[in-house]
Parts: C-alpha cells; sequence; structure tokens
C-alpha cells in the first residue's frame, strides 16, 4: 500500500561506511528508512520512494500532511545473504551435517537447514 505526498523537502546524503542522512522538511527520518529510491523521468521532478521499517509511525510536525509510506522490501537482503554463500563450504557443510538421512530430497533439506542456520547466525 502506497500513499503519495504532495512535494516535500527531502535531502539525502550516502557516503560509504557512513549512516545515511535522510530528512523530510527538517526531520531526521533515517532511522526508520531499510532503504529509499530516487527516481526521475524525463518529463516529471524526482520521486522519493523510503521504504520504512515495521511499525513505522510516521513523522512528528506540526501541519496537515500526507505520508508515503510502503513496507520495506526485504528481498535485496535475501539476494545479498545468498550471493555471500561460499558454495564450497555450503557444499562441505551440507554433506558434514549429522541429519542426512538417505531419504529422497535430503540433499535439498540440508542445503535450506544450512542457510537458515547460517542466517540465524549472521
Amino acid at each position: 500500500m502506497s500513499t503519495y505526498l504532495e512535494p516535500r523537502r527531502v535531502r539525502i546524503s550516502a557516503r560509504p561506511d557512513e549512516p545515511a542522512v535522510i530528512e523530510i522538511d527538517g526531520h531526521d527520518v533515517a532511522s526508520a528508512v531499510e532503504a529509499y529510491r530516487i527516481t526521475q523521468t524525463q518529463d516529471e521532478g524526482p520521486e522519493v520512494t523510503l521504504y520504512v521499517a515495521e511499525g513505522w509511525k510516521g513523522v512528528e510536525f506540526d501541519g496537515m500532511a500526507e505520508v508515503v509510506t510502503e513496507p520495506a522490501d526485504l528481498r535485496h537482503v535475501v539476494v545479498g545473504f545468498l550471493q555471500a554463500v561460499n558454495w564450497q563450504k555450503l557444499d562441505a557443510a551440507v554433506l558434514d551435517r549429522a541429519d542426512l538421512d538417505g531419504k529422497p530430497g535430503e540433499l535439498t533439506r540440508g542445503v535450506l537447514a544450512q542457510l537458515v542456520e547460517w542466517a540465524q547466525g549472521a
């Protein structure tokens, strides 16, 4: 579910190895933002989409406004985790599992169980 705002003053400053500064009308919202996207077409002004943490309650300020919010899309986190997996370490870890039982699908179950264990420890 998305809600669109009238134009607001947005400031984003991001640098490697430093926390991003994300402000709407001078109000710091960085702690609630998990990701953001800036898009602009040739015929339109820039649009900023903020993907906010679950349970975000909005920006506190005086006056009336509509707020743009979208649930955070965590696919990029999953993709990043899977891309970081070393296939050789995964192969060795799965083959060394004590829960392999020789039944159909044991390797698939082993891979999934190993990835879950690694994700829980990430």
